[in-house]
């Protein structure tokens, strides 16, 4: 989840997590996956979001966790629900029917003991046309480009700039105005994580650094525009968007990926 003003926010300094801390981290962010598990198999034509909302928040408490996203800043759900051109915040509701050829982005965070995980996959609902199931391939394609580039030494620039060329390359542009964050015992800290930049630049990428990268790519223009709601966040142009995102922790060798079983 990123909330425009949390996701530009500055803080005095980056925490950097031990071994036991990100052993939490990941036990939270297990949660999150149990949750897209459940998601990879409910997603169907007919099914609402607030169905699907209710499914999530039953697995997050089931396992002895809160759902981040509820309450904060006043937002009424447990997930985001962003269909079609809707980009990211898309707020679940029982008159919100998915239907055959949708694509929606399920965002899901879970806090456990004190600690965050956070994270978000694109799904397709039914059978889907040649450019969505293209741009969901490469919006989790530059998820993972940038996972590449997540090792100490690097710079936070040599991720931004993976997975901006990973989705410019393929004709499918990046989204500017929301990025990613660091997690830890709250949803959004210091680093900011862009997807879009130079190599080289930035931070150099320190063991225990936990961030979320999760790439916002349009089939469009990256420009954006905001519902009435104040949360939704749809592309400017009413193009396509994915979203795809995981909670990881940068180490020495390849980075640990908190948010997947």
């Amino acid at each position: 989840m990123i909330r425009p003003f949390a996701s530009r926010k500055r803080s005095p300094g980056i925490t950097l997590h031990d071994d036991r801390e990100i052993k939490a981290m990941h036990a939270a962010g297990q949660v999150v996956a149990r949750v897209h598990e459940a998601m990879r198999k409910h997603v169907r034509p007919g099914i609402s979001t607030a169905e699907l909302d209710a499914i999530a928040e039953d697995i997050i408490r089931s396992h002895g966790a809160e759902p981040t996203f509820l309450g904060y800043h006043g937002y009424p759900a447990s997930i985001c629900t962003s269909i079609n051109d809707e980009i990211v915040h898309g707020i679940p509701g029982p008159q919100v029917i998915l239907q055959e050829g949708d694509i929606i982005s399920i965002d899901v965070g879970a806090t456990l003991k004190g600690w965050v995980g956070d994270s978000a996959w694109t799904y397709a609902v039914g059978r889907i046309s040649p450019q969505a199931q293209a741009l969901l391939a490469a919006t989790e394609g530059a998820l993972w480009a940038g996972i590449a580039q997540a090792r100490a030494g690097n710079r936070l620039g040599d991720i931004s700039a993976a997975v901006q060329h990973y989705a410019e390359s393929r004709g499918f542009a990046v989204v500017r105005e929301y990025t990613g964050h660091g997690v830890g015992r709250t949803m959004h800290e210091p680093p900011q994580v862009l997807n879009y930049g130079e190599p080289g630049t930035g931070i150099r990428l320190r063991p225990g650094l936990t961030i979320a990268l999760e790439p916002m790519i349009t089939a469009g223009g990256w420009l954006t525009r905001t519902d009435d709601d104040g949360w939704t966040v749809r592309t400017a142009d009413g193009s396509l968007s994915a979203h795809f995102e995981h909670t990881i922790a940068i180490s020495n060798d390849n980075a640990l990926i908190l948010t997947t079983l």
